[in-house]
């Protein structure tokens, strides 16, 4: 094989996403491990390399004296042609191996439109994608991720999904597989000894029932002691869990090439659109004596020059400003810069980005999310105009002069004068800008518009999302709005969030519809110059099914939703009653100051929030 790669890596597009050896890569003795396990990123090296989910799976597993964990990435398109042409299988980085020879191959799943490429994957592994096809001399197939929280789209082709925290249940899985080996049981008994570790889900082991009309009527398990309902996994003990001192240094410019501090899990806002707010309560903040020397650490095995505070909302964390300022006193003399991966909307943010940017200044972005207040209030985001021109004409006049502001389109009840609201904002950020001064030459403010996709285990699950037609309407009606010499707007392919919508909300019959669109040649779904949405729809045509009855579905309270049987630990009434308060246009309380709504997470879980008590550094509530 090596011979065979030098040969087509001279004719590809930046070979060094095949190469491997980069500093901090772990090449374990292959003959004298027991366990082998690939980590798949279905996406380019660039992408994978940026996610720190990845780094610490790498170390997690490469710390155990039995086990090895190599990478692979999804090929680019050059990439793929030669290794097809060329009788190349899909490979990992440390050992160029083929990925059919590891034990256990682990995807994550990270994002919907990354499905078909996990597909193509398996096909250039030269494994039948079906996971009824497999057999014992075949890799076991496991994927985890926030997508895994509705796992039915990809049941078909998936063995065991880990529901949760990787950490937390990777260890036992390691465990249970090397145990069934050892005593020689077969695939089904093995997948029999998993569906029994707490966070497993084997989708082979449950029947999916439905309704006449096409709705789904039940998911049930086929075998005493397989739970009818998979419970995820969680770590209790953030602070203290192993974390990787010694992340892989990418050989090229990857998404982001800097050292990734996790200073908390979990965010207490309850935003009601937000998956992963779901998925990763309560929060768990790490003292500022661990993250000090993890920053060390990590500065000094990779030579990097950017310290990245990452959580789903890091200016929450009750420590962020003397950690802040400890860390750069300590490293902003090596040239070291700390920075944040977006701000509230709020001054206090002001005082933190002027911190940060001791060394090097970058562009502000803020996220409003909704362009009035009735709307944030739908939303739970719980800032104010007020709030948000404040942090800018303090950014402004603290010296910045390029803001940017994410916005999403299509968020229920959304009316024009909501995106009329989206307008008068970012003008409203143009006139705080010239009232500081800020030459007009240079002032720009960055206006970027998602469309919304209403996603599992949110109080916005019952919820259609809005028609094609609609999201266009909308986003021309806002181009003519923000048009302004110091306005740029960006907007997202609504088509692609269509589809997003399709999967999300989709159950297991959207498996052939996967498959018959990765035979059509779909893959790098997420990419705007590979996305090809005629050949999705005639796969969504082909099966006889539709994909707006799945995105534009409104659910019902009693439905059965093709993700009820994975518990991500909030209950589903609260969810209801954050959707009956979102309609009523009512906020409800961050659980951070001590009142709790009552999602029933912690006594499900038997867990409770982790924030730190002393720090004077936490933004407002």
């Amino acid at each position: 094989m090596q011979q065979q790669l030098e040969k087509i890596l001279l004719q590809v597009q930046k070979p060094a996403r095949y190469t491997g050896g980069e500093w901090n890569s772990v090449q374990k003795d292959w003959d004298n491990t027991e366990v082998r396990m690939a980590f798949a990123f279905p996406d380019t090296y660039e992408v994978g390399m940026s996610y720190l989910g990845l780094q610490i799976i790498y170390n997690l597993v490469n710390s155990r004296e039995d086990a090895l964990l190599e990478r692979t990435f999804a090929p680019w398109l050059d990439m793929e042609e030669l290794m097809r042409s060329h009788g190349l299988p899909l490979f990992t980085l440390e050992s160029h191996r083929p990925v059919r020879d590891f034990d256990i191959v682990g995807f994550t799943l990270q994002y919907e439109m990354t499905f078909t490429n996990i597909l193509n994957m398996l096909d250039l592994a030269g494994l039948p994608l079906l996971s009824a096809q497999r057999d014992e001399t075949m890799p076991l197939i496991i994927a985890g991720g926030p997508c895994a929280f509705n796992p039915e789209p990809m049941a078909d082709f998936i063995d065991a999904f880990t529901i949760g925290e990787g950490e937390e249940v990777l260890h036992e899985l390691i465990d249970v597989y090397k145990k069934a080996r050892a005593e020689k049981l077969n695939r089904s008994q093995l997948l029999l000894k998993l569906a029994a570790v707490e966070g497993v889900y084997v989708p082979a082991l449950y029947t999916v029932d439905y309704y006449e009309d096409g709705q789904l009527k039940s998911v049930t398990p086929k075998h005493p002691g397989v739970p009818k309902q998979v419970r995820k996994r969680l770590l209790k003990d953030v602070d203290n869990a192993p974390f990787p001192s010694r992340p892989i240094v990418p050989s090229i410019g990857v998404v982001h090439d800097r050292v990734m501090l996790e200073v908390q899990r979990g965010c207490t806002r309850g935003c009601r659109f937000c998956q992963a707010g779901v998925l990763y309560r309560p929060v768990r903040e790490k003292s500022p004596e661990t993250l000090k020397k993890q920053a060390a650490d990590m500065l000094k095995s990779t030579g990097h020059n950017e310290i990245s505070l990452t959580s789903l909302s890091t200016a929450d964390y009750s420590q962020v400003q003397p950690l802040i300022t400890a860390l750069l006193d300590t490293h902003s003399e090596k040239g070291v810069n700390v920075s944040l991966p977006s701000l509230r909307v709020d001054a206090f943010s002001i005082d933190l980005a002027k911190e940060v940017q001791r060394v090097r200044k970058s562009t502000l972005t803020f996220a409003p999310e909704a362009g009035t207040q009735r709307l944030r209030d739908v939303i739970n985001k719980g800032v104010t105009e007020e709030d948000l021109i404040s942090a800018v004409t303090a950014a402004f006049g603290a010296g910045w002069h390029s803001i940017k502001l994410y916005f999403m389109l299509g968020l229920p009840t959304e009316t024009y004068q909501d995106l009329d609201g989206i307008a008068n904002l970012a003008k409203a950020v143009v006139e705080a800008g010239v009232s500081q001064g800020v030459n007009r030459g240079r002032l720009k403010v960055t206006v970027s518009v998602s469309s919304f996709v209403p996603k599992s285990h949110t109080a916005f699950q019952w919820e259609p999302q809005n028609t094609l037609e609609e999201l266009k309407n909308k986003q021309l009606y806002l181009k003519e709005k923000l048009k302004g010499k110091n306005i740029v707007y960006n907007y997202h392919h609504p088509e692609t969030s269509f589809l997003e919508a399709a999967l999300a909300k989709g159950d297991r019959r959207l498996g052939a519809v996967l498959l018959r669109a990765h035979r059509l040649g779909c893959k790098f779904d997420g990419w705007s110059e590979c996305f090809k949405y005629d050949l999705w729809l005639k796969a969504f045509e082909d099966l006889g099914l539709n994909a707006a009855w799945y995105a534009y579905r409104r659910y019902n309270y009693d439905d059965v939703l093709p993700w009820d049987h994975i518990d991500a630990g909030v209950s589903k009434k609260y969810l209801a009653r954050e959707h009956k308060r979102a309609v009523a246009g009512k906020v409800t309380v961050d659980c951070r100051g001590g009142k709790c709504p009552g999602c029933g997470l912690c006594p499900s879980l038997d867990i409770k929030p982790v924030i730190l008590k002393g720090g004077d550094g936490h933004a407002p509530l």
